[in-house]
């Protein structure tokens, strides 16, 4: 396994339920709902009424056509009979009639009374207590908390969200020096020609300059810079800042040429496993200029051994599954707040492996572009010494170190200028341990003194020199730019 840096919906389904099923053995049952009395006709009738004799009309229009017919047999036809039936007895009729009018006049009454005593609560009370919401734990935008990365509403869509992002994604082209051979004998001319290419964000922008994120690695030895805007222009970079070892970088154009609104960033320490994020970049080129993958945060606090122009470092990185590629680099990790957590920095490759995408997190990025804006580099602690791992040299270069001694770093070369040197640390001395602090390798002297120690402090370094233990005290320095310690 290898580090490389970077660079339902358902378908329609037949619903049974709602096809028809005629069984010629069975009757319709519009039939039946009308033959029991859709017009108003009891299903028993009484028996003195089944004696009283009706006269019905036997007027008969001569003209009936065949529709008219065929509208008489379905049903409700019966709700408009062609001779009301005359019963022999007029006031019995009378009586029910006018008891039916006052039936009416009653149930409309009632009906009113009861819709006011219905309305009348929900007019007067509060919307909240009467149609109280689901609770949820999505906050909305209104909702936000300074400091605090927040969920998406429930309404927000996906593709809102990267249309507003995707345009402050950009591409950046680094273009390398190349010598070319003259023929003819001589020194042959130069020639800056695309060496590759990644992602960056735009973050910041003034009336001047738009600035904008990427991996150093993206813009490492590059004699010239070209960033590729969201309207397919291109403008010439210059180099703000960059740092090997968090692999972050600055570079700048000019802001009349960009249109796009920088980026916010996210509070990467209140990401959770599980949470959705989602990459933009440029994988594999320009030509898949600010392609979109989505995918979930699979782990919120790794650890992951590089290899950087400063020598070896221990990133420390959110990881992702969602794919990120070679072009991806430099490019933003957003929440679903549209927010910027994290900078794509690299993925693991290899045979069976699949959704391995790291990114630096943004509590980290913050303050170290602040820093390149301001200043240009990121200061750290310098000691000024190159050093190999005591284990990766044969014991015969290691003369009268102790055989119980099998850890720590040999001193290849010396800063005559820098604080190593100025202390008495010199060429072939073995570093065991800082402070107390043991060192087991190259590593671990720089987790140590960037992490626990700044520009300006007195450490005491425990050193072998031709067999003899000894402590020397160094007053670290400051860096200009990345250095190897």
């Amino acid at each position: 396994m290898t580090n490389h840096q970077n660079g339902r919906e358902p378908g329609d389904q037949h619903d049974p339920i709602n096809e028809p099923n005629h069984n010629p053995a069975e009757p319709d049952i519009r039939e039946q709902e009308w033959q029991h009395g859709e017009d108003g006709v009891p299903d028993q009738i009484p028996d003195e009424r089944l004696t009283e004799p009706a006269r019905f009309s036997t007027e008969e229009s001569p003209e009936e056509t065949r529709e008219e017919a065929y509208r008489s047999d379905m049903p409700g036809a019966a709700e408009e009979p062609s001779a009301p039936v005359q019963a022999r007895d007029s006031r019995e009729k009378k009586k029910r009639g006018g008891a039916g009018w006052l039936q009416a006049i009653g149930g409309g009454v009632a009906g009113s009374v009861l819709t006011m005593a219905i309305a009348v609560p929900l007019l007067d009370g509060d919307p909240a207590e009467t149609n109280e919401p689901a609770e949820s734990g999505l906050q909305s935008e209104s909702q936000q908390s300074t400091g605090e990365v927040t969920k998406v509403s429930t309404d927000g869509s996906l593709a809102d969200m990267v249309e507003q992002v995707s345009g402050s994604i950009v591409g950046i082209v680094n273009y390398q020096q190349q010598q070319q051979r003259n023929p003819f004998g001589g020194a042959g001319s130069g020639q800056s020609i695309p060496a590759g290419t990644g992602s960056g964000v735009i973050i910041k922008k003034n009336d001047e300059s738009a600035y904008i994120v990427t991996n150093n690695h993206v813009v490492e030895g590059a004699s010239k810079l070209e960033v590729s805007l969201e309207n397919g222009e291109r403008a010439e970079a210059e180099l703000v800042g960059a740092d090997a070892l968090s692999d972050l970088a600055v570079v700048r154009v000019d802001a009349n040429l960009v249109d796009a609104e920088p980026l916010a960033f996210g509070d990467s320490d209140a990401l959770r496993a599980g949470d959705s994020v989602v990459a933009i970049g440029n994988p594999l080129g320009l030509e898949l200029s600010r392609s979109v993958t989505e995918g979930i945060v699979s782990a919120t606090d790794r650890s992951i051994s590089v290899d950087t122009s400063a020598g070896e470092w221990e990133m420390n990185v959110i990881q992702t599954d969602a794919a990120i590629n070679q072009g991806n680099s430099g490019g933003a990790l957003v929440n679903m707040n549209g927010e910027v957590i994290g900078i794509n920095s690299l993925k693991i490759g290899g045979s069976g492996v699949e959704g391995l995408g790291f990114a630096i997190p943004s509590n980290d990025v913050v303050p170290l572009v602040e820093e390149m804006m301001e200043s240009g580099h990121v200061e750290r602690p310098y000691a000024g010494i190159s050093m190999y791992d005591v284990a990766q040299i044969p014991r015969g270069y290691l003369e009268g170190l102790p055989n119980d001694i099998s850890q720590g770093v040999y001193i290849a070369g010396v800063d005559p200028e820098g604080a190593a040197a100025k202390g008495g640390i010199k060429e072939g001395d073995v570093i065991t341990a800082i402070d107390g602090e043991e060192i087991e390798d190259g590593q671990a002297l720089r987790r140590y003194l960037y992490s626990e120690l700044e520009v300006g402090d007195q450490a005491v370094f425990t050193v072998y020199r031709e067999g003899k233990k000894t402590e020397v005290p160094v007053t670290l320095g400051s860096n200009k730019a990345s250095s190897p310690s």
